[in-house]
């Protein structure tokens, strides 16, 4: 079996990976990259797990992600559906094979920092976390400008649409559609476009 997404990730934490993935007999495919997710896992109707994954990450990301599906087809395997997806059984799983990777130099200390706080109490997306994804985003090959790199007042465009950059209200900006002025709620991260 081809094994494409072990050129995506650490070399330092690729047998590791392999050795999970043998284990719980799961298919992961790398695919092109998608706006909503980063990574998902899914099971067919004879029961095979599937996992994908974004081809545009950096390898810290692409493992962080990885090992997050992987936790969910060993609880699928152990659970068959009937926990929480992002429940206690996950949140355990996703932290005992995140801390395989901290003691080693799989990262960098600021990733491996945030990423320490992070497995505290894991989210559903490391992308909700905005030490994790601040960190992470240092190492992208290609840089993307977010809204918390543009001053309060800018214009930008975010899926086709222009808007004017707000206060920061707790976690996230209020921002105004100028076509509507109806209000939207964008995430310090968010990729967008300046209009100059």
């Amino acid at each position: 079996m081809k094994h494409d997404y072990i050129n995506f990730i650490p070399s330092d934490s690729r047998s590791l990976i392999q050795k999970w993935v043998a284990e719980i007999d799961v298919v992961i495919k790398v695919v092109k990259a998608r706006k909503t997710k980063l990574g998902d896992f899914r099971y067919s109707f004879d029961n095979k797990c599937i996992i994908t994954i974004n081809d545009d990450l950096n390898p810290f990301s692409f493992l962080i992600t990885l090992t997050h599906e992987i936790a969910h087809a060993f609880v699928y395997k152990e659970f068959k559906g009937s926990v929480a997806s992002h429940g206690k059984q996950w949140k355990e799983v996703f932290k005992g094979l995140m801390l395989n990777f901290l003691p080693s130099n799989i990262f960098p200390k600021d990733i491996t920092t945030a990423l320490s706080i992070h497995l505290m109490n894991p989210s559903a997306s490391s992308c909700n976390d905005f030490d994790l994804s601040l960190a992470l985003q240092k190492y992208d090959k290609i840089k993307r400008l977010n809204i918390s790199n543009i001053k309060l007042g800018d214009f930008f465009m975010s899926s086709n649409r222009i808007f004017i950059k707000g206060h920061k209200l707790r976690k996230r900006f209020k921002c105004k559609e100028i076509k509507t002025n109806r209000i939207y709620l964008f995430n310090p991260l968010a990729n967008i476009e300046l209009v100059k």
